[in-house]
């Protein structure tokens, strides 16, 4: 089964020790790394794990209760423009 994917917009600056990098969208994930592919590695890692976390926090508050689970669909406008 394919997994969904969701575009962010990350953005990196050159920094003396290397590259550090966040993500537009996501307030609190940033990383960093000596070359570009690691910064950029770092962050996919840490979004992926802020999401596992965030769902297994809503599974905990939810507790068994009902509730009604629907899609969220947001606009965006390019990340680029």
């Amino acid at each position: 089964m394919e997994h969904p994917e969701i575009l962010f917009t990350a953005v990196f600056m050159k920094t003396n020790g290397g590259y550090v990098g966040f993500v537009e969208e996501l307030p609190g994930v940033n990383s960093s790394g000596r070359t570009l592919a690691e910064a950029r590695d770092m962050l996919t890692q840490l979004a992926a794990v802020v999401f596992d976390e965030e769902r297994h926090s809503s599974e905990w508050m939810i507790g068994g209760r009902e509730v009604l689970r629907e899609p969220l669909y947001l606009p965006v406008r390019a990340a680029l423009d």
